[in-house]
């Protein structure tokens, strides 16, 4: 009897054993505020056990010694914070490569493009150092002027740009993405003269009294020969391209990225580095719905990662930008473009409302989530007309479609949004950029006071994301909170104080409300057992600083699914 019991009991204990054993997690992270994103208040634990990429337990530190195993790596915070990973709610990552391999003419503070002489001087700099590439591609190119921050409040000329080269063609591409501004040379190569009719949906900009091109192109006259240049890279330069806009997004703690408005190289660049497993954190491609209806017929869409690669909708673009003054308005700008009337409001994508009506239509039909690109209100009335038109004839069940920037929406647009489903993700950082801008020149104050209304959003009981649509600025997750929280122009004015937000909320928006945004709640955005072990560390918790000091938070880290994918001490 007694040799059965000890049988039993010795058995009982080389089963805990193993049980143990079976657990023992591939890591843990402990004292640091761990901030879990979970529910309507912050809310902490003390440690996060992962294993196989997954978190296996969230909680106290003393329950997580269990699944301690003598494999395991004790990731010791140091007093810093832990937070989900910060999800893209929209950009362009592989367009952040190109801004990076670029002449940099960001104005202060993210660059010193702050005069056309600079521009000048930093496209001549890029062309001494990059005679290898331009031999090979046949371009000078620069990426971030902005005349909104330029001494001269104008725009570059042809002109400007002959003195970096009469014989090579020179493109340089304003910050927003929506502008560009070509030398001579370019002009010429583009077949873009004094004959030249604007085309549908842009805009060639002319010299005062003539019909000569000034070099300035919006819209449609940007991108057309915008998207030739590009066609002439090939598989070797667009990976690298990438593989720099990869490089800048982990920086800044993101774990998941968006190829918004994706070209056919850019997927099927973005797809052969998840073939050769070159993909450090998750990226969700959304092809334009517009050039290319093909290419997603042949693919569809996924709601799954395939070596983090997924397509996961399509975009379509209804208006420009308001700061370069092409986005679509229903009253009038305070300043209209050189040439314009009074009565300029900016002007749709597309000229005929039924071809924008028929896109939408088309997504929905085909189940694809759609992300729309609309700044200004007139495009917002036409995501809304076409979505409502689109829902009512294939049904409105759980399409999450985005409402992309959304920044003049009206109050009565966030009701219909609200209606319909739609999910703004505002382009919060406009406060800080060109706050000034649209007070003095685009909107005027009270528009201006009111751009990109998150808090009414949250008072009308809505979520919504942010995001930094890079390249049109830096992909700045500290940037978001800086200035979605404090709303603070460049020159210290606050630009609507009711639509501040608090920092729980902005975090929310970059997290928990960024996952549900690509359908992907039950796996990211959040601290909780079986989700994905994405994460970031930050010197500081954004929750117990100075509002006006998130700006400065330091990312150390970035870990995707249990591995750390950046760190500052590499």
């Amino acid at each position: 009897m007694k040799k059965t019991l000890f049988l039993f009991l010795s058995l009982a204990l080389l089963s805990n054993c193993k049980t143990k054993e079976s657990v023992s997690v591939d890591s843990i992270y402990y004292n640091g505020d761990i901030l879990t994103m979970e529910g309507d208040e912050p809310q902490y634990v003390e440690a996060v056990a992962v294993k196989d990429g997954k978190i296996l337990f969230a909680g106290s530190l003393q329950e997580v010694n269990q699944y301690k195993g003598s494999e395991t790596t004790m990731n010791d915070l140091q007093n810093k914070t832990l937070l989900p990973g910060f999800i893209d709610a929209h950009g362009h990552i592989w367009n952040a490569g190109f801004q990076a391999v670029s002449a940099n003419l960001l104005p202060a503070p993210d660059g010193n493009g702050n005069s056309i002489d600079d521009i000048v001087r930093l496209l001549n700099e890029w062309k001494g150092k990059n005679k290898k590439a331009i031999g090979k591609y046949g371009w000078i190119i620069g990426f971030g002027y902005d005349d909104a921050q330029l001494k001269e409040k104008l725009p570059p000329t042809a002109t400007d740009l002959d003195k970096v080269s009469t014989t090579v063609p020179v493109i340089i591409i304003h910050q927003s993405g929506h502008l560009a501004v070509m030398n001579h040379k370019a002009l010429e190569l583009s077949d873009i003269n004094e004959n030249t009719p604007d085309p549908a949906g842009g805009l060639i900009r002319r010299l005062p009294g003539t019909t000569k091109p000034s070099g300035v192109l919006e819209e449609m006259a940007a991108f057309i020969p915008l998207f030739k240049m590009l066609a002439v890279l090939d598989a070797d330069a667009n990976k690298k391209i990438a593989l720099a806009g990869l490089n800048a997004y982990v920086r800044f703690g993101f774990t998941t990225a968006q190829e918004g408005r994706a070209t056919v190289d850019a997927s099927n660049t973005w797809s052969k580095l998840a073939d050769e497993g070159k993909l450090p954190i998750d990226i969700a491609v959304y092809p334009d719905i517009q050039t290319q209806m093909e290419y997603m017929k042949k693919h569809g869409v996924s709601k799954d990662y395939k070596n983090k690669f997924r397509i996961a909708g399509v975009k379509i673009s209804l208006d420009g930008s308001p700061q370069g003054k092409t986005a679509w308005l229903t009253e009038p700008y305070v300043v209209p473009p050189p040439g314009q009337p009074d009565t300029y409001k900016g002007y749709p994508a597309f000229p005929k409302e039924d071809d924008a009506i028929a896109l939408v239509d088309a997504a929905y039909s085909n189940n694809w989530q759609i992300l729309a690109h609309c700044n200004g209100d007139a495009a917002i009335d036409e995501l809304i007309a076409a979505a409502d038109a689109a829902g009512k004839k294939h049904g409105n069940e759980n399409r999450r479609t985005v409402g992309i920037h959304s920044q003049t929406a009206r109050m009565d647009q966030l009701d219909s949004y609200k209606e319909l489903g739609i999910i703004p993700s505002f382009f919060g950082m406009h406060t800080y950029y060109w706050g000034d801008w649209h007070t003095d020149e685009t909107l005027g104050k009270e528009r201006a006071d009111k751009i990109s209304p998150a808090q009414s959003a949250l008072n009308k009981g809505m979520i919504f994301t942010q995001h930094h649509d890079a390249p049109v600025a830096l992909p700045s997750s500290t940037m978001i909170l800086y200035s979605v929280v404090n709303r603070i122009s460049r020159s210290g004015k606050v630009i609507g104080a009711d639509e501040r937000i608090s920092p729980y909320h902005a975090l929310k928006s970059l997290t928990e409300w960024a996952a549900y945004q690509y359908f992907e709640e039950n796996s990211k955005g959040t601290i909780k057992k079986d989700k994905l072990a994405d994460f970031v560390i930050l010197d500081k918790n954004p929750l117990k600083i100075d509002p006006e000091a998130l700006k400065d938070i330091v990312v150390l880290e970035t870990i995707k699914e249990g591995k750390s994918v950046y760190s500052v001490k590499n």
